[in-house]
């Protein structure tokens, strides 16, 4: 195993027990069941996948083959039985011709032992050793069995049941490489590689891997690639589905849009020939009333002046259409400029904008002072008054 693999492994470990632990697997499980049995049924197996155990053990000097979780017996032979009768090419033709049914991407073999031949021992260990518990109860095999580390294979999983806080469950399977060294050298000798020595556990195994990892066999998995191309296919397809539909709709927006842009147009051209035909009938008088109306600059401009005070002078003077006046400049004392403009029967809720700052070239305060022009109330026009009658 490479340095970076198991550099990743405590990270994969971690998020396979997170995978296992969620309700997702039971739920893509059921709803994969549901939409195979959709399907007519010479249709189904196209569909059916994963690995696929079998379990082959030994039980005194009789071998046996058998699918995980299946009592039937599919092959069997004995290591005592005569070479003449029953020899090394005939169980290695038995055991083939039952493996040769099983999708080669999906067989996985285990070999089975039995429970006397191992030492089981549950542990309670840190919590914080849940990532790497392989190489954690490594360093502890001598305290925890009489073995060393050289002598056993091994192999731990985490158990369900809870120890308290902090802490976690684990059980340690262990065989001695003596024990274990034998069977894989008869099993190789059949011709086979195994994925997986594991125990007996009723029809099926308990689901640990005492094998080491540098005899695991890899499996290719052409299967698992081409269902890798065929989903970026997919997705692919779904990105250009989307992306025509998104074009089709900005075509028809576009299309919207200039119909409504041409209508827009048509009903500004209405507005301004109404709004021309307003301005013409007022037209004639508005100036002159306006004039009336106004207050005009230079009164604002000699009410200022005479109220502000001398060392104060004026950067800018404006007065807006909504009668806002703006002034900016620097004076002596700024803040006295309030009390200036209070008595001002035209200048009207004056108020500083922002902050008074110094002026260094100066010395003086710069300030901007917002106010409002108090224009005076209009006259009302007099009422109709009808020849020989009465207002």
């Amino acid at each position: 195993m490479s340095t970076a693999t198991q550099s990743l492994r405590p990270l994969l470990d971690r998020l396979r027990r997170g995978w296992r632990a969620s309700p997702l697997p039971a739920f893509f499980g059921w709803w994969g069941g549901e939409l195979r049995e959709l399907l007519p049924v010479r249709w189904r197996g196209w569909f059916t996948g994963g690995a696929d155990w079998y379990l082959l053990q030994r039980i005194g000097v009789q071998w046996t083959l058998r699918r995980s979780n299946h009592p039937e017996v599919l092959a069997r032979w004995n290591d005592g039985d005569d070479v003449s009768a029953f020899d090394e090419s005939a169980r290695q033709a038995a055991l083939h011709a039952v493996l040769q049914k099983v999708d080669r991407e999906d067989l996985r073999l285990s070999l089975l032992l039995p429970p006397e031949a191992v030492l089981r021992r549950t542990l309670a260990l840190p919590a914080a050793t849940r990532d790497n518990l392989q190489q954690v109860v490594g360093f502890e095999m001598d305290r925890q069995t009489p073995f060393t580390l050289a002598q056993v294979y091994y192999a731990v999983r985490e158990l369900p049941t809870a120890v308290g806080d902090g802490r976690v469950h684990a059980e340690l399977v262990v065989i001695t490489r003596g024990a274990l060294d034998p069977l894989l050298s008869q099993v190789r000798a059949l011709g086979v590689s195994i994925d997986a020595v594991d125990l007996a556990q009723g029809n099926g195994r308990l689901g640990v891997n005492l094998l080491p990892p540098e005899q695991t066999p890899r499996h290719a998995r052409p299967r698992r690639r081409m269902n890798l191309i065929l989903a970026g296919c997919a997705v692919l397809l779904l990105v250009l589905a989307l992306n025509q539909w998104l074009h089709n709709r900005q075509v028809v927006l576009d299309q919207m849009q200039s119909e409504v842009d041409g209508m827009r147009n048509e009903a500004q051209q209405v507005a301004s020939l109404r709004q021309r035909l307003q301005d013409n009938a007022g037209a004639a008088g508005f100036l002159a009333q306006r004039k009336k109306d106004s207050v005009s600059m230079l009164s604002v401009l000699q009410d200022a002046t005479a109220r502000l005070p001398d060392s104060t002078w004026l950067e800018r003077f404006n007065i807006d259409a909504t009668g806002q006046i703006g002034m900016q400049g620097q004076s002596q004392q700024s803040a006295k400029l309030l009390d200036a403009l209070k008595d001002s029967t035209l200048i009207t809720q004056a108020s500083f904008q922002g902050s008074i700052q110094p002026d260094p070239t100066s010395g003086k305060e710069r300030f901007y002072l917002i106010a409002q022009l108090h224009e005076p109330t209009p006259a009302k026009p007099p009422r109709n008054v009808q020849a020989g009658g009465t207002p």
